[in-house]
């Protein structure tokens, strides 16, 4: 099939390589000519394992382009995917649906048969009624069918999260409609765990958030309960997988840590809010569960300062792990961000190392110094703050970091490494929901 894929951010980018790679004929298209510059030189706009490698193969194949003209990204296309941002509107907290609203109107102008449009992005319930409702002012005798196909990639993970997933959801009524999307995922057919799920299309919008949210009251949950464990003695991780056994809870998404953060928790659960704030339908769980976790990012911070003795002005304090999870330079929301801030607010000294976010990083912080290495941002430092969970940082020579500190203090927030092992290196160590 000939598909065309509108933005190549992070959603576009990795399902348009992976659609070329299932052998469908795929022309990826963004306005920005940098990046579609880039592209053409296989330089991916985003870090994400495999995708490099992944374009390439399939720009080599021929069944991968990139493009600044929509109208020939378009021509011909039997599905055409929207795949651009929907950041959250200043002011209110809304999806902003212009970048939306503006590609469906693009489209509309520049089909040449009839194709389903397909809105990948994620978008609050009610947006496919408008995207057709465009789609038919602009052309309306098109016979343009909008399907909805939210997108379920973690970053980090996200190709094989394409290749094998849990499932996809399609959101149409339409018979023709399924059958393109039938076909558009035929080769998952084979991965009998990953069936194509359709349902109503503002089902499938509110699905997409839903999950979200979900996972955001998992991890926000755990979290609470870390700070519990911390008050009576308990230990967070084997509180964790105790309940983690009982297949109605699940193992995923109980780490403890210093809370969720990246381009889709924050941004989806208040999107959801506010939708549900419009229909006069309070979600006083999910609203709790985001108020906590803004909350939660500078407690960690004033949990370092703690460890630390609570004075930490004139002190350097090393920071590992920038990005808000390991396998991607996505700085949206980290919580290293508030952590230093509060730490800088205090006093401290900041120096910091990331093995992919550091270019990311250097314009939402000031006042940081970026090292090289994570034994160079140790050297010297008068504290250690593992905030994210690079594998990198599993394995560290933890004698080497307490011979290294001006005071040999780890506060792992991660919760990698195990307080025997810490303490044998000579280091003090300071976890999340361990006393």
């Amino acid at each position: 099939m000939r598909i065309a894929m509108i933005g190549t951010g992070y959603v576009g980018l990795v399902s348009g390589a992976c659609f070329s790679d299932f052998g469908h004929e795929v022309v990826c298209v963004d306005k920005d000519e940098r990046k579609i510059a880039a592209l053409h030189a296989n330089v991916m706009p985003i870090y994400e394992p495999g995708l490099a490698e992944l374009v390439a193969a399939n720009v080599r194949a021929g069944r991968l382009s990139f493009t600044t003209d929509l109208a020939e990204g378009v021509k011909d296309a039997d599905a055409v995917f929207i795949a651009v941002g929907t950041p959250s509107r200043r002011g209110d907290g809304h999806a902003d649906l212009s970048y939306v609203f503006a590609a469906a109107r693009e489209i509309a102008e520049n089909l040449t048969k009839p194709a389903v449009i397909v809105t990948k992005s994620t978008v609050p319930v009610g947006t496919g009624d408008e995207v057709e409702r465009i789609i038919a002012e602009v052309a309306p005798d098109s016979g343009a069918k909008v399907v909805s196909n939210p997108e379920f990639l973690r970053e980090g993970a996200a190709i094989s999260d394409f290749k094998r997933p849990d499932r996809v959801i399609v959101g149409t009524d339409d018979e023709d409609a399924r059958q393109v999307m039938r076909e558009v995922y035929r080769p998952l057919s084979l991965n009998q765990s990953a069936p194509v799920l359709f349902v109503g299309r503002r089902t499938a919008e509110l699905t997409k958030y839903a999950a979200n949210a979900f996972l955001a009251v998992k991890i926000t949950f755990i979290n609470e309960i870390a700070d519990l464990c911390e008050q009576v003695g308990g230990d967070v991780q084997e509180v964790a997988r105790g309940i983690g056994l009982d297949n109605r809870i699940g193992r995923k998404f109980l780490n403890a840590g210093p809370g969720y953060g990246g381009s889709c928790f924050p941004k989806d659960t208040l999107a959801l809010l506010k939708t549900a704030d419009d229909n006069d339908t309070p979600l006083r769980i999910v609203e709790a569960t985001v108020q906590a976790n803004d909350s939660r990012k500078r407690a960690m911070g004033r949990k370092v300062i703690k460890a630390m003795g609570g004075e930490v002005r004139g002190k350097t304090v090393a920071v590992l792990g920038l990005t808000f999870k390991p396998n991607t330079d996505d700085m949206r929301d980290a919580p290293s961000l508030a952590v230093i801030q509060t730490l800088q607010d205090a006093g401290a000294t900041v120096r910091a190392y990331d093995p992919e976010g550091v270019e990311q990083a250097r314009p939402l912080l000031n006042d940081v110094a970026f090292a090289d290495s994570a034994y160079a941002a140790i050297d010297g430092a008068d504290a250690l703050v593992i905030v994210t969970e690079w594998d990198e940082f599993r394995a560290l020579d933890l004698g080497r970091i307490a011979r290294t500190l001006k005071t040999p203090l780890l506060v792992d927030l991660r919760n990698i490494y195990p307080p025997a092992e810490a303490a044998r290196a000579g280091l003090t160590l300071v976890g999340v929901g361990r006393d």
